[in-house]
């Protein structure tokens, strides 16, 4: 390819073509080209011939020995990366502007730094007295981590092998640029090329490499779809921008579980760590009030217990409001159409607002049948039993469906001193219920008649 050349890339998965297309052909997505200069270097066939021959390994040789893992010092954090920072791994962050991200990081650095640790923090966005600002809010912190203002990849690099650190934060890879790539720092060219040299300093050095990621507004993270395939995990860090807690999760994770979570409270001090986010979440709710169910789900390997609120009126015009917070609101009108169809409740005419409390979003599927609960119970307006736990997957015919790890459910029903948990009935096999009242369940007719 002749230097100064353009080609097009796809803003979505990376895949590069020579002239303009309406249709991505390696994700299928509409209007996703765009146009970058390239410089391609001419040597390439010497690089390759001057790459050292391996010859191929047997995997019974292999060890399978765990690599050992540094502590973060944060409990939630060490959670949701699968016990802790594995060394040469690297870690992509993204998140919305506000969240936390970059307070989230600097406490685990300076928390790194008091256990004697040699870390590098990275900052392409803020001066060093910004940092240092955000460093004296958060508090009981030494001098010793080490703080780098710089753009250019070339210098980074350079800092990075001649100080050797244990960990590395870019914050962020947007700002990253590579002064052999002629386009604009935060481009699908630049931001891959970026990925690119820190995941060959991560992977040569044995360097712990975490990168903050700039998110679209769409949630996910910006630039091309290869920058979430080349790290070793992937957390989103989610929350209303002024609501009080914050959920770091994981969607990919090389060693460890994914849709792991973790729960963070946002203060005056940075972020303190939830050890019980069901407490937390259950606290303010209300007595004796119609529309408020308790439901339980697990998220990752914790059980987590919400509130579901619902709110249905008579609408005031021809075509009646559905709103839901905290959880898909196509999957809520399905629901409301289950419950139309099989239990003839007539919803066309009546407003419903759905919301999970605490800023939460919950997609899992255990958390159909407490929906339903809530809004049969403010439609009806009677009020659900407080003790009262409820989970469980609804089908299109209104039966109830077993959900997975129904019995870790219960037992966090029981420590927070729940009394009765609905349940669907397949899940009560093998189920120890000690001192909690078990409720099974196969279809919303039987749910109607134990909610009397």
């Amino acid at each position: 390819m002749a230097k100064g050349k353009t080609v097009f890339f796809c803003q979505s998965c990376g895949y590069e073509s020579a002239k303009w297309m309406g249709q991505c052909p390696g994700c299928r997505e509409w209007n996703t080209f765009v146009e970058e200069p390239v410089i391609v270097s001419g040597n390439f066939q010497k690089k390759v011939s001057l790459i050292k021959k391996q010859d191929p390994t047997l995997l019974s040789k292999v060890s399978g020995e765990n690599s050992s893992r540094i502590s973060t010092g944060i409990q939630e954090f060490d959670r949701v990366l699968g016990g802790g920072i594995v060394e040469g791994s690297m870690v992509l962050v993204g998140g919305d502007p506000g969240i936390g991200k970059s307070t989230l990081l600097l406490q685990m650095c300076l928390l790194l730094v008091s256990q004697k640790h040699k870390v590098l923090y990275i900052s392409g966005e803020e001066s060093l007295q910004q940092i240092k600002i955000r460093a004296d809010r958060l508090g009981n912190h030494g001098g010793d981590l080490m703080m780098l203002c710089e753009t250019d990849l070339e210098t980074i690099q350079e800092v990075i092998e001649r100080i050797k650190p244990e960990l590395v934060v870019i914050d962020s890879i947007q700002t990253m640029c590579k002064s052999d790539v002629s386009s604009a720092p935060g481009s699908v060219s630049q931001v891959r090329e970026s990925t690119g040299v820190f995941m060959k300093i991560a992977k040569t050095l044995g360097v712990t490499v975490f990168i903050v990621g700039h998110v679209t507004k769409e949630g996910v993270v910006a630039g091309p779809r290869v920058l979430e395939h080349m790290v070793d995990t992937v957390l989103y860090f989610e929350g209303e921008r002024h609501a009080v807690y914050r959920i770091l999760r994981s969607v990919k994770n090389r060693f460890g579980s994914t849709n792991e979570i973790g729960v963070f409270e946002m203060g005056q001090s940075g972020l303190a760590e939830v050890l019980n986010p069901s407490q937390y979440l259950l606290d303010g709710r209300p007595e004796g009030a119609s529309g408020s169910v308790v439901a339980c789900l697990m998220e990752g390997t914790r059980p987590v217990m919400v509130e579901v609120q619902a709110l249905v009126c008579r609408t005031n015009f021809n075509m009646a409001r559905r709103t839901a917070a905290g959880m898909d609101y196509n999957r809520v009108n399905l629901l409301m159409a289950v419950v139309e169809k099989r239990l003839g409740l007539s919803l066309s005419n009546w407003d419903a607002y759905v919301n999970i409390a605490g800023g939460m979003k919950l997609n899992a599927p255990a958390l159909d049948l407490a929906v339903v609960t809530a809004i049969i119970s403010s439609y009806k307006d009677f009020p659900v039993d407080e003790k009262t736990v409820v989970f469980g997957e609804v089908g299109l015919s209104g039966e109830v469906r077993g959900v997975s790890m129904a019995a870790q459910c219960i037992q966090e029903a029981k420590k927070l001193g729940f009394r009765r948990c609905i349940l669907p009935k397949v899940n009560m096999t093998g189920v120890d219920k000690g001192e909690i009242e078990l409720v099974g369940i196969s279809n919303l007719r039987e749910l109607m008649s134990k909610l009397g």
